[in-house]
């Protein structure tokens, strides 16, 4: 069984939007959350999605999925304090959802709808085959290692570097014994899934995605976004001529 979890738990501060949370910002009139859930709505190999989300949007989030015919969706749960717990909470539903069968989970934020079909369908077989799938994207400047001085103290090869995006995918069953793992050693605001998992042990694999998969968190990200869209669009349009 194929799981998406999704965080939306964001408040929108670094977007200057504090009344919407911004996975509910429109984009040509439609909320991005609901971009980021329509690519895991029709991938044929996603059998459910679980998000997490702030409570008090959960009402309003329900609504969009009515009106966009979202119908994937088993449960909607209540974001956490931090990402990580947000995390945790949407894994626990997906525990739920899967009713004891063996289950991969693609972990992924509301605010990232800019991936593609194929970095799904390579997540989920880069599970089955490695235990882990981390979306990255090829670096294009150079990476700068600095101390608390802000001395540089290494400049690693560029060639061998890349960015951690998402989604990032694992066995429902790894990631869940790394998140009690860490609760029970008292870390509660781990910054990502991959660095959780690296720091207990397990292998990561990377998956490639594309450079623009960003995470759309300042008003510079709304615009990428929107001008990006827009270029789909035009390409659409010249193929149909």
């Amino acid at each position: 069984m194929n799981i998406a979890v999704i965080f939306a738990g964001g408040s929108g501060q670094r977007m200057h939007s504090r009344d919407i949370p911004k996975q509910f910002l429109e984009m040509h009139g439609k909320p991005i959350i609901i971009y980021t859930l329509e690519l895991f709505e029709k991938h044929p190999e996603i059998d459910a999605i679980v998000i997490a989300c702030k409570e008090d949007w959960i009402e309003y989030l329900e609504k969009l999925l009515y009106k966009y015919r979202i119908e994937k969706v088993k449960k909607i749960v209540p974001g956490g304090d931090t990402g990580q717990m947000s995390i945790y909470n949407g894994l626990m539903a997906a525990q739920e959802v899967s009713n004891g069968e063996e289950a991969i989970v693609l972990i992924h934020d509301g605010v990232r709808p800019l991936i593609n079909q194929k970095v799904i369908s390579d997540n989920i077989e880069s599970v089955k085959i490695h235990g882990s799938a981390i979306t990255t994207a090829i670096v294009k400047e150079t990476i700068l290692v600095v101390n608390d001085g802000e001395a540089i103290i290494n400049v690693p090869d560029r060639a061998k570097s890349r960015v951690a995006k998402a989604p990032q995918s694992f066995w429902l069953k790894d990631i869940l014994a790394a998140h009690n793992r860490a609760q029970k050693e008292g870390m509660f605001d781990c910054i990502d899934s991959c660095t959780m998992m690296k720091m207990y042990g397990y292998p990561l694999y990377l998956v490639d995605g594309p450079y623009e998969n960003i995470k759309i968190t300042t008003p510079d990200d709304f615009y990428t976004m929107r001008a990006l869209l827009d270029a789909q669009e035009d390409e659409q349009l010249y193929r149909g001529l």
